[in-house]
């Protein structure tokens, strides 16, 4: 009896032992859809595809699910940091040896860090992506943080912080501004760091933020040129399909409490000229609960800010004349809740709070008017035009599949993008100014200028003080 028992629990092992084989980690089949072909690797990788012919020219992303919404008061701007350190050696590599590498062969290469993703790129030559995978592969496991290069590296950081945002008043406007808009959503960290937080970092905090978050479980590999899918996903597997998956945590969701009233910043610092911004809060895909609002809300941006005939540019630059530019500005990718911008510089002698004024009667005529269904065809045709201009570029089609993939939406969802906006109607434009574009949601950052002789950036896009900033050679 204790024989057939014996056997019998031979037996189990066995079975479970093939069952574990056969369903875990183990690569999962290609899958192919309108172009994009994608699979997903057994350590939890997933490698994105997108064949085109139009050049022997390959783009190489590795995105990762970490950036400056995931840290916590006290590391801010470890996520840039963490993204220079990639390029200063590895175990294999010297510093600043994959650079050199790369631009050997032709090819570019840099890195950038937003709040939601830090990602990696290369563009070369198709024959040689197997050398971009094997460099990314090793500097995902296998990165030497030093103390050396780190002491060397924070400091140029801070020289970019200082240089970026706290000498440039625009970048310093936004920064304050989103500060004081959000109250626990993480959107009110400056990607960069606060200074103070950088000047008490440490090569410990990048090694754990490493360990923590750089593994091919928590990565998305896309890849868009002259190649064949079927051998990117072979040395994927190769490259990346060794490296071992890691315990990734599970970040609880950190939805923004509700506002009462408006909140007004000032910053007071050299500049030539004032400068206005506002901002609602407003839902993202990821978090409406009806998401055709998104869309409406990305119309009714392209409705104030869509070209030289938008609202903003006809009514305020060349109408009244009363700002000397004026944007509105959203962003429907993004982990959490985010803002629906306005922003002006007023003309000379108009006060801001005139400006505000003017910014404001924009949003209520929409409120109070129906857009016409001529201007509403207009809109959609100028949204619908920049979203299939950007198709043209191999690394903004990776960006958007990068992005899409990281945030969580999959990249199917640039495929809905167009059917969404040609199907947004005037009434639900107007809907969603009067649901989200109001007192309650809005914060107002006003630039005051102080003479004393410094050039001000205030052309600068609001895009460059909310992003990350580049590796720098």
């Amino acid at each position: 009896m204790k024989r057939i028992y014996l056997s019998l629990i031979a037996l189990i092992t066995v079975v479970v032992g093939l069952l574990l084989f056969v369903f875990i980690d183990k690569d999962r089949e290609i899958e192919s859809v309108e172009g994009v072909q994608t699979q997903v690797l057994g350590n939890g990788m997933k490698v994105v595809v997108m064949e085109n012919r139009r050049a022997p020219v390959v783009i190489s992303q590795v995105w990762y699910k970490v950036g400056g919404s995931y840290e916590h008061d006290g590391i801010t701007g470890v996520s840039h940091v963490l993204e220079h350190m990639m390029f200063k050696g590895t175990e294999n590599l010297e510093p600043g040896e994959f650079s050199e590498i790369i631009a050997a062969k032709g090819g570019r290469e840099n890195a950038f860090t937003s709040k939601d993703y830090t990602a990696y790129f290369q563009r070369i030559s198709n024959e040689h992506l197997e050398l971009c995978l094997e460099l990314e592969a090793d500097r995902m496991r296998n990165l030497q943080l030093t103390d050396e290069e780190f002491i060397k590296e924070i400091e140029v950081i801070k020289e970019e912080r200082r240089l970026r945002t706290d000498d440039n008043p625009t970048s310093l406007t936004y920064e304050r501004f989103n500060a004081v808009a959000f109250a626990n959503n993480p959107y009110r960290q400056p990607i960069i760091g606060w200074m103070e937080d950088l000047n008490t970092m440490d090569v410990g905090d990048l090694r754990d933020w490493y360990q923590t978050w750089y593994a091919p479980n928590n990565a998305t590999l896309v890849v868009i040129g002259d190649v064949r899918a079927k051998e990117v996903f072979s040395l994927a597997k190769k490259y990346f399909g060794p490296l071992k998956k890691s315990e990734i945590p599970i970040l609880k969701p950190r939805r923004e409490i509700q506002q009462y009233g408006i909140k007004r910043v000032q910053v007071k610092a050299p500049a030539k000229v004032p400068f206005l911004v506002m901002g609602y809060k407003v839902p993202v895909l990821n978090t409406a609960m009806d998401i055709d609002e998104v869309y409406a809300l990305e119309l009714l941006a392209g409705l104030l800010d869509g070209g030289n005939s938008a609202r903003l540019a006809k009514n305020l630059v060349r109408g009244s004349e009363i700002a000397t530019s004026a944007g509105a500005g959203y962003s429907l990718y993004a982990l959490h809740d985010s803002l629906f911008t306005l922003s002006a510089i007023p003309a000379d002698g108009v006060d801001v709070r005139d400006m505000e004024a003017a910014l404001v009667a924009e949003v209520d005529d929409i409120k109070n008017n129906l857009p016409s269904e001529e201007e509403m065809a207009r809109v959609r045709a100028q949204v619908v035009a920049s979203s299939v201009f950007e198709q043209d570029s191999g690394f903004y089609q990776g960006m958007k599949i990068g992005i899409l993939e990281t945030v969580g939406l999959g990249w199917q969802t640039n495929n809905e993008y167009v059917e969404k906006i040609k199907a947004v109607t005037a009434e639900q434009v107007q809907q969603v100014a009067r649901k989200y574009l109001v007192e309650k949601h809005l914060t107002v950052a006003e630039l005051v200028p102080q003479s004393n002789g410094v050039e001000d950036a205030s052309t600068l896009s609001a895009g460059m003080a909310n992003s990350g900033g580049r590796h720098a050679h």
